[in-house]
């Protein structure tokens, strides 16, 4: 298997050098630019496996880059900021970002999270049915199974896991899953969510207190692992 291509589009010298450095290290294959006009002509030339790009950049805002992007480019996108407030990191995430890392960040907190971007999306046709460790879900049949025992789920449980699961590994926020699962007029109403992923989690999880499925991104949504 090829190393997997990275693309770096972020203005800090010393940040593209840091990952450089450290993606290289990992047999990554890394091409790099400090302004959003170039990126945008390197992923088009040359789309590569994963897209690391930083918000701030000199010629473009970064939120209209990942749009951009959007419009074409499928593979995953990570965002690297120094911005911090939890609307930014929601509205990226909206926008199609699968995951989003505040700067100074841990590089092997960058590598766990690129492998993960970087893991196989369940797809629908190919795998009706995907198994997560002891858990299988069964989109086909909207089955779930742990340790090969049936798991009763609710319609609105399932859909909410199956959403969860076919975006494993991406950060979805609170807004979307209302939307996608309740509705538009259901995006404020976040006890909803709090409700059904609580539900979710004593029925998935060994101990719902320590998921190891379900994961929160606080302040902003939920991941599938």
């Amino acid at each position: 298997m090829n190393n997997p291509e990275i693309l770096i589009i972020d203005d800090e010298p010393q940040i593209r050098k840091l990952l450089q450095i450290t993606l290289q290290s990992n047999d990554y294959k890394v091409t790099e630019t400090s302004v959003a006009k170039e990126g945008l002509i390197m992923a088009a030339n040359h789309p590569p496996d994963i897209i690391l790009l930083d918000l701030g950049l000199p010629d473009e805002n970064g939120h209209a880059v990942l749009k951009k992007l959007r419009e074409w480019y499928s593979k995953p996108i990570i965002i690297l900021s120094v911005q911090n407030n939890e609307e930014d990191i929601i509205k990226a995430l909206d926008n199609g970002a699968n995951d989003y890392l505040v700067k100074p960040f841990r590089t092997g907190e960058l590598l766990a999270r690129i492998r993960t971007a970087l893991r196989s999306p369940v797809n629908d046709d190919e795998s009706p049915v995907n198994i997560y460790n002891d858990l299988e879900i069964d989109l086909a049949a909207r089955q779930v199974k742990k340790k090969n025992e049936p798991i009763k789920l609710t319609a609105t449980e399932f859909t909410l896991l199956s959403l969860l699961a076919k975006n494993q590994g991406k950060v979805l926020t609170h807004q979307y899953l209302l939307k996608q699962v309740w509705g538009p007029s259901y995006i404020n109403e976040s006890q909803y969510l709090r409700v059904f992923i609580a539900q979710l989690r004593k029925k998935i999880e060994d101990d719902p207190n320590k998921p190891l499925h379900i994961i929160t991104q606080s302040g902003v949504g939920y991941r599938f692992l």
